[in-house]
């Protein structure tokens, strides 16, 4: 056990003395911010990060991690904060980059303040995907056609959990003014607009 405790505070160093830029991605599902994370990625050279795919992935891998996560998982727990932050930081150091997207995360306070204690890292800013109710439904509902009312409720349920849990997030990040809030119910196109104004620096856009 004891080289494990080793090993994890050797990662905190490295990552914390690379004072890699951070940037946690949020919003309610079907916000659009799957596909400006793809965008961020080709035009500002990001790693994006997602937690859930890292959990899916450490699942996949059968690793005894893995088993355990995906057992708390079946039972209807909630993964410990330190376990999707060790799998982030171990992804963070293993991409070579120095810009990363954490997508989705953190989901809640607990995990927020659990990733700054941890890593010692604070985000550079949240990028907020800021979209009505009705729009996210509706894009939900058109992406997966079929049973409507199964879907409604279910979509529902997400939106409450992202309210509840997310949103103190996003409020106390926007006390320490480090909330970019993009509308998010406009076309992709013109989103990408005001999302590429958050990301370019202030003497480039004097410039253009």
């Amino acid at each position: 056990m004891g080289a494990v405790n080793v090993a994890n505070k050797d990662i905190n160093v490295s990552l914390a003395e690379k004072k890699p830029r951070v940037v946690f991605v949020l919003g309610g599902p079907g916000s659009g911010k799957g596909t400006q994370c793809a965008n961020i990625v080709e035009h500002f050279h990001y790693t994006h990060l997602s937690a859930g795919d890292l959990l899916r992935a450490e699942i996949k891998s059968g690793s005894e991690n893995g088993t355990m996560i995906q057992n708390m998982i079946k039972e209807g727990k909630i993964v410990p904060s330190e376990v999707t932050i060790k799998l982030l930081e171990k992804a963070m150091l293993e991409s070579g980059n120095d810009k990363f997207l954490i997508d989705g995360f953190p989901r809640n306070e607990e995990n927020r303040a659990a990733f700054e204690a941890v890593t010692k890292i604070e985000p550079e800013f949240v990028l907020f995907f800021n979209c009505p109710e009705e729009e996210m439904e509706k894009r939900l509902l058109s992406r997966n056609q079929g049973r409507e009312d199964d879907n409604i409720e279910t979509i529902r349920k997400r939106f409450k959990v992202f309210l509840d849990s997310s949103l103190p997030v996003i409020e106390y990040y926007k006390a320490k003014g480090k909330v970019r809030e993009i509308e998010a119910a406009k076309p992709i196109g013109e989103v990408f607009e005001a999302v590429k104004v958050v990301f370019t620096p202030k003497a480039e856009k004097v410039v253009a």
